[in-house]
């Protein structure tokens, strides 16, 4: 499937599949509503698969790596190195998306689109390298239009193939020192906001450091005027190869009918480029929780999305997305194994 395609398939949520949903769990041994947010969740996933009885989804969580030539401009505390040393420790089972896929049941899948680091022949490594790590954007745009589009097209591929396999969830990962840099600048743009709203610490940089990673955003943007209406140009000129990876993960999922778990403020500004190329893609988005990188309320807010939880994480891996699939799961769960009133010989309120 070629991104266009991708993006020609993806059709609205089914709201007729989501009243029903409804509908049942309104007749569940409990106050109409009163499990709030968890039964919304369950009837947003009736609405996007149209699968009324849903099993318990067999989920991955795709983590695209890539480097950032911006970097070298001083705005992260770690240095380019560890994006490649991180690929390693992903693939051993070493680091906190590890431990939560598998506390959730997932699977992590690890997708270097552009890491400054010849891996050889590695086990467990999905290689679609584009380039060693994007260009400098502060001096010139990051990638070419052709890369971008080919970065999307990547992601576009992973979820084909994902469906292919029987996968029915996908969570978004990402790894790439500089990352928060280009999503800021992605954020700035696509929400139209100044470059110091969202722009945060990521790696947990001091004040005069956050200082410094606003000036090159700014400075960035008025060197490349990158237009909203033109989300590939954005990504050309400001983004990172993994953020469009994720957007066309984001995309293909959709195409797909398959739910997608959006981790933090690197997802945020990802789906940001994935709504503007098809807007009915949010309509397949669950919002896993809110980063404290102070960028990622106002791209959620643009996207119409409100975050499951709130626990001041700012990791980024996919993380979040393997919180909020455990939720999800307790969501279906909810919706297939609670009994009925009228199963289970329980009188109704009265009306």
């Amino acid at each position: 499937m070629t991104l266009q395609e991708a993006i020609n398939s993806i059709v609205p949520a089914d709201q007729e599949c989501q009243r029903r949903a409804e509908a049942r769990l309104d007749r569940l041994t409990k106050p109409v509503r009163s499990l709030g947010r968890l039964e919304e969740l369950a009837a947003r996933y009736v609405a996007m698969t149209r699968d009324e009885a849903p099993k318990l989804p067999r989920a991955s969580i795709f983590i695209m790596v890539a480097d950032h030539g911006v970097a070298s401009e001083g705005v992260s505390a770690y240095p380019s190195a560890v994006t490649a040393q991180m690929v390693l420790n992903f693939l051993r089972g070493g680091a906190a998306v590890n431990v939560l896929a598998g506390h959730a049941g997932a699977e992590v899948r690890v997708v270097d689109v552009g890491v400054a680091h010849d891996f050889g022949t590695v086990p467990g490594l999905i290689a679609r390298k584009l380039a060693p790590g994007t260009r400098n954007f502060l001096v010139e745009p990051a990638m070419s239009r052709t890369q971008a589009e080919a970065a999307l097209t990547v992601g576009v591929e992973l979820a084909e193939s994902a469906a292919r396999e029987g996968l029915a969830v996908i969570g978004t990962g990402d790894m790439g020192i500089g990352n928060t840099t280009a999503s800021a600048a992605i954020t700035a743009v696509m929400t139209a906001l100044p470059a110091a709203r969202v722009t945060g610490r990521g790696t947990g940089l001091d004040e005069q450091a956050l200082t410094k990673k606003i000036a090159v955003i700014e400075r960035a943007l008025a060197l490349h005027h990158p237009d909203p209406t033109d989300p590939i140009g954005v990504l050309a000129a400001v983004g990172g190869f993994e953020i469009a990876g994720l957007a066309g993960l984001i995309l293909g999922a959709a195409a797909h009918r398959m739910p997608v778990l959006l981790d933090g403020f690197i997802a945020g500004a990802a789906a940001l480029i994935a709504a503007q190329l098809q807007p009915h893609s949010k309509e397949y988005m669950i919002a896993s929780h809110l980063s404290v990188e102070r960028g990622h309320l106002p791209a959620l807010d643009r996207l119409g999305l409100k975050p499951l939880l709130n626990l001041d994480l700012r990791l980024g891996e996919g993380t979040g997305a393997c919180l909020a699939l455990s939720l999800l799961q307790a969501s279906l769960k909810i919706l297939t194994s609670m009994a009925t009133f009228q199963e289970a010989g329980v009188s109704e309120r009265d009306r």
